[in-house]
């Protein structure tokens, strides 16, 4: 009996990770791109082979401005803008499709918006979707764990300059794994930023640190810093495959399912 081809779409693939996307997707045996679409003011692509587009062969399937066109798919997968995804995941939602969500920077508003679309469609919402970061994740959530509450907690990320939401979703992410580890609520803790006379530091605060310049793909730390000596676990990209990859491995893994919300610890089983 033959392995299930996995019909995929891809939201936004005229983009930079959309056209990594687009590649990656050729690469896989499991699973076949069926439709491709962009913003409609990204008039150059519009009706162009979304193959050629991504660098690659023609592939004949043309890049459209239509979001309806992502129903082809049994998955769609979405690295867009928080509105746009918000959109797909109602189309999703309505038809009962899976949908990767790989977007950065949604609101608290929105991400309840996704949590209820889930409710009757597959949904896979990370910040991150490289295999190295989700186990970075784990690391974090092992070590502080292990660790006295002396010890202090500070994030630090760097990206592109072209990326627009800061901290990056991922450096949020680790800030969330090692509050819930301590049992802290994250979002009275967290200290996005200091300027001025902040006073000293409390020993329940987790500080961020954003760093953007060049072409950096993705560098993010976590530091936990005791007295006398000084623990770092970090995680650096450097090529956008990986989210890529994680993202298809997650939309073969959602394929099957009938609905609800997850994650990538759950698709890698970490």
């Amino acid at each position: 009996m033959s392995k299930k081809t996995v019909k995929i779409s891809i939201a936004g693939s005229a983009g930079r990770m959309g056209k990594m996307l687009v590649n990656v997707v050729d690469q896989y045996v499991e699973c076949e791109l069926v439709a491709a679409t962009c913003h409609p003011s990204e008039v150059d692509v519009i009706g162009k082979d979304a193959g050629l587009v991504s660098g690659i062969n023609k592939n004949h399937i043309f890049i459209s401005d239509n979001p309806k066109e992502l129903l082809k798919g049994e998955v769609i997968i979405d690295f867009t803008t928080p509105e746009s995804t918000v959109h797909n995941s109602n189309l999703a939602a309505e038809n009962k499709i899976g949908l990767v969500i790989g977007t950065t920077g949604l609101s608290k508003e929105q991400e309840i918006i996704i949590e209820k679309n889930s409710q009757l469609s597959p949904i896979i919402y990370s910040s991150n979707m490289s295999v190295g970061v989700n186990l970075l994740f784990s690391l974090i959530d092992k070590a502080v764990r292990s660790i006295d509450n002396n010890w202090d907690i500070e994030v630090l990320e760097m990206h592109h300059r072209h990326k627009v939401d800061a901290p990056s979703g991922t450096a949020l992410s680790m800030g969330k794994v090692a509050a819930a580890s301590r049992e802290y609520q994250f979002e009275k803790i967290k200290k996005l930023s200091r300027e001025g006379k902040v006073g000293q530091r409390s020993n329940e605060e987790i500080g961020f640190a954003t760093l953007r310049g060049g072409s950096v793909v993705g560098d993010h730390t976590m530091i936990l810093a005791h007295e006398d000596e000084r623990i770092e676990l970090t995680h650096k990209a450097t090529n956008r495959k990986i989210y890529a990859n994680g993202a298809v491995k997650a939309a073969i893994w959602c394929s099957d399912k009938q609905k609800g919300l997850f994650s990538m610890k759950q698709v890698l089983g970490l």
